[in-house]
């Protein structure tokens, strides 16, 4: 069954229950987007993505709301864009984007956010590494909430992390701030996986930025199967002079809807020889 709705004066019928992002992806409209994923339930956390809807007095979050018969949306308005960049100039003022991901750089450039205009300090070098497989780094997190969501119920169920503190305080943490090696985390890194900051990073690709060695011209990326077990987890491989890099998985892959383990995300350096 289907829901007839107006997005930006155009008429569109829209399967019924589906959310607004739904209805415009459906039709070709880009609306922005930061803390959503098309496998996780909608966190409502950046609202990078409202929309002004007809007789509603705020903006609404279009990953969410769903669509109702008759409904009048406009993506692009006056109201929406003075929104989007502010949230955007706030972001970019209060945290090292230049590692984000291509759609947050374009979203900046898109709506003309400008990231001094609030003369913020730039954030402080907070970097925690207490580990072999991943690194932390807190002046480049947005609190856009995909790796809480990813550690929970949406993908490994383990909880080893949340959001801890208030206000300006908020933070992402494990429990009573444990390092990572005495936490509940099992390393699946899909909390890396789904980062859109590079606040969350491979180790090994951690190195070699801080080097200055990190280079894309001269990776090579391809896809592979996990060799683990049988499963049947789809790998992508980037890498770099004959080293693996980083290891992903498609969020739309039918086994992994993007996610893993440690073995498959982690386990490769048996490839280059060294230690299983």
């Amino acid at each position: 069954m289907s829901v007839e709705i107006t997005l930006d004066g155009r008429k569109a019928a829209v399967p019924e229950g589906s959310t607004i992002l739904d209805a415009c992806r459906g039709v070709g409209i880009n609306v922005p987007t930061l803390c959503f994923l098309p496998n996780f339930a909608p966190i409502n956390a950046c609202r990078l993505c409202v929309v002004e809807v007809e007789g509603s007095r705020v903006l609404v979050p279009s990953c969410s709301r769903k669509v109702e018969p008759g409904m009048t949306v406009k993506t692009e308005s006056d109201r929406v864009r003075h929104s989007r960049k502010l949230i955007l100039e706030l972001l970019a003022s209060s945290v090292d984007l230049s590692l984000a991901t291509a759609e947050l750089k374009s979203a900046i450039d898109r709506y003309g956010a400008r990231p001094g205009r609030f003369g913020a300090p730039p954030p402080a070098n907070d970097v925690i590494v207490d580990n072999e497989l991943y690194v932390r780094d807190y002046g480049r997190c947005v609190l856009c909430y995909r790796c809480v969501e990813a550690c929970g119920e949406e993908a490994q169920n383990t909880f080893a992390i949340a959001v801890a503190g208030r206000g300006f305080g908020a933070t992402i943490a494990t429990e009573y701030h444990a390092p990572l090696p005495a936490s509940a985390c099992v390393y699946c890194g899909n909390c890396v996986g789904v980062c859109p900051t590079g606040a969350l990073m491979f180790k090994a690709e951690s190195d070699l930025r801080e080097s200055g060695q990190w280079d894309e011209s001269r990776q090579k990326v391809s896809d592979t199967i996990c060799p683990y077990c049988g499963v049947g987890c789809q790998l992508t491989l980037r890498v770099q002079d004959n080293k693996i890099v980083r290891v992903t998985s498609p969020a739309d892959h039918s086994v992994t809807s993007g996610h893993l383990c440690i073995k498959g995300r982690f386990g490769w350096s048996f490839v280059e020889g060294g230690k299983k």
